[in-house]
């Protein structure tokens, strides 16, 4: 230590950094711009893979299977989820990637369903 410096108080010298205001903590920083967008939409992908079969498991070990078949449908009241986290601005950016990573998630699936169906019928 030089001279001109002067000692650090002792409750600076102890308290360790906390990892939240750590800036090398590594790559896992909530704090990063990216990482609610990527949350986002893979939280919405897995929603859409994830909701609906685990939703009709339920219902099919509860009920018979007509009244599995007729309550399906209410499996869409899940979608109040991510449109209800739409409304708080803290959440707002991790609810828009939620919902672009359930539709281009839907839209894949029934694109490459459509292109099946239609080779398969056509071949």
């Amino acid at each position: 230590m030089s001279t001109t410096e002067a000692p650090l108080p002792e409750s600076a010298q102890a308290a360790p950094a906390s990892p939240a205001h750590d800036p090398h903590a590594g790559w896992w920083r909530r704090g990063h711009p990216t990482f609610s967008a990527l949350v986002g939409f893979f939280t919405g992908l897995v929603f859409v893979l994830l909701v609906p079969g685990v939703y009709a498991a339920v219902l099919a070990a509860v009920t018979d299977r007509s009244t599995a078949e007729s309550a399906f449908p209410f499996v869409l009241l899940a979608l109040a989820v991510p449109i209800a986290l739409l409304v708080p601005p803290v959440t707002r950016r991790f609810a828009r990637y939620m919902l672009l990573g359930i539709a281009s998630t839907a839209l894949v699936v029934g694109g490459v369903t459509g292109l099946t169906l239609w080779y398969l019928f056509t071949h």
